[in-house]
């Protein structure tokens, strides 16, 4: 069960189980409080009575973001059910995929004129899968990923870190399927949308699943990309 964790100012997340390929992998959803009072939610968890009853604690759910086609939309009907007046926005071809729902926006790599005070936004393109929204948290200084940023350490179970990113040693970086070459479609395209984040000056590293990164974010990111930044 999903339950909100205060990472840093105007900033929490809730984590909740996720098997991928058999594997334990977790995900994990954010949740930023904006200067107006509104909350953003970013990759939706399951919206259960608890977590309903946390987030009504913070403020008006205003805004619910899927990172990507294949990440953090499964629940986002439950936000609009409970949640009338907020506005759910897609990720790139999201749309398509889930006709069942009615979207009052499309992510690009502009952010909105509602949250752009707050945070700054980027696409990252060129995979033929990974096709997503990264968020940057202004005030925390924290880069939030969907399925871009891996990060499993001794904790996880030895199968899920070679499956994950094909390596035991604990290093944040992109899973398995981001860095097989006949995954892309544009290579300079990737090599651009890394560039574009490290043009931000995070610290922490929100990542879709694993641990989060607390300091030197930046840092571990660069190390951990090196090669698709080549």
């Amino acid at each position: 069960m999903a339950t909100l964790t205060d990472i840093a100012t105007e900033l929490w997340v809730a984590e909740e189980p996720l098997r991928f390929l058999g594997f334990e992998v977790g995900r994990r959803m954010a949740v930023v409080r904006l200067a107006s009072g509104g909350l953003l939610v970013y990759s939706p968890a399951r919206l259960t009575a608890d977590l309903r009853a946390a987030l009504d604690e913070l403020g008006e759910v205003r805004f619910v973001l899927a990172a990507g086609e294949l990440h953090g939309h499964l629940y986002m009907e439950q936000y609009r059910d409970a949640y009338p007046r907020a506005k759910l926005f897609a990720a790139p071809g999201l749309d398509r995929k889930r006709k069942d729902l009615r979207f009052d926006g499309q992510l690009s790599s502009v952010p909105e004129p509602e949250w752009r005070d707050d945070l700054d936004q980027m696409r990252f393109e060129g995979h033929r899968r990974l096709d997503e929204i990264e968020l940057f948290h202004l005030e925390t200084r924290t880069l939030i990923t969907g399925d871009l940023c891996c990060n499993f350490g001794p904790g996880w179970p030895l199968m899920t870190r070679v499956m994950a990113q094909g390596r035991i040693r604990q290093r944040l970086g992109p899973p398995t399927e981001c860095r097989v070459l006949g995954m892309f479609r544009d290579r300079g395209a990737v090599r651009r949308s890394l560039e574009r984040i490290l043009e931000w000056d995070f610290e922490r590293v929100l990542t879709g699943h694993g641990e989060i990164v607390h300091s030197r974010g930046r840092d571990a990111f660069e190390e951990g990309f090196a090669r698709l930044l080549r």
